[in-house]
């Protein structure tokens, strides 16, 4: 199973939200570039890069960190969120070195947009899934909408997506364990993988993860338990199997 440590910019800043409220952050770094080597170090195989600043202002904000990194580590796949509205964004990450750019808000508020560009960049294209009560929210978690998330999947496995992330927002950063029931009733409804996302705290989160593995969830991502120090990134790499 994939580990992929994530790397949440604001305003240049490694930081990390409590159930995506901009308001409610801790700056744990003030050199991402550092912390992704730092995990790179640690054995990470993926970064997971998101745009807070940018989710909420509709279009890239922190593009300047994510090349950095990029070029940082050339050889390491790289996936982006936050902001990704438009053609021109994806392109220029991909340019960048960028390996996967995940839709999220669009993806939503306009379907047909992730199937022209599965057409356009096929192979690249992650949609992240954010619910609470199995419904999506958008516009950086701040609106809850009437889609459901496993409706929602299954059109944009129609698409040609690579991947689903799912986050349940409401264990997102608080440390209280991931929706493993919620995550695999999604990975049993579609047959392209699910990364799990929200609320991963420790090393039983990631046993319970890897026990259902099987169904279709293909990795997890980490944020506040790795920076917190509740997840040693080699520890839990040992504990589920390189992929």
């Amino acid at each position: 199973m994939l580990l992929i440590p994530a790397i949440d910019l604001k305003g240049g800043k490694c930081v990390r939200l409590r159930q995506g409220r901009m308001e409610d952050d801790t700056v744990f770094s003030d050199d991402p570039v550092a912390v992704a080597g730092r995990w790179v170090e640690a054995g990470a195989k993926r970064l997971h890069l998101v745009d807070l600043d940018g989710a909420f202002a509709g279009k890239p904000v922190n593009a300047g960190v994510i090349r950095e990194i990029a070029a940082a580590f050339p050889d390491l796949p790289i996936q982006v969120g936050g902001g990704i509205r438009d053609e021109e964004t994806i392109e220029a990450y991909l340019a960048a070195g960028v390996q996967f750019v995940i839709i999220g808000t669009k993806a939503v508020n306009a379907p047909h947009f992730v199937g022209d560009v599965c057409t356009s960049f096929p192979g690249h294209i992650i949609v992240g899934l954010d619910a609470k009560d199995g419904k999506v929210a958008i516009d950086g978690w701040s609106k809850l909408s009437h889609h459901d998330v496993i409706d929602m999947a299954q059109h944009f496995e129609r698409d040609g997506v690579e991947a689903i992330i799912y986050t349940d927002i409401s264990r997102d950063g608080m440390m209280q364990g991931v929706n493993v029931e919620a995550t695999l009733r999604l990975a049993q409804a579609i047959s392209i993988p699910v990364i799990a996302s929200g609320g991963v705290t420790n090393l039983d989160d990631l046993r319970a993860l890897k026990a259902v593995q099987g169904e279709g969830i293909m990795g997890a991502i980490l944020g506040r338990a790795l920076y917190e120090g509740t997840i040693d990134l080699a520890e839990a790499n040992a504990l589920v199997g390189d992929v």
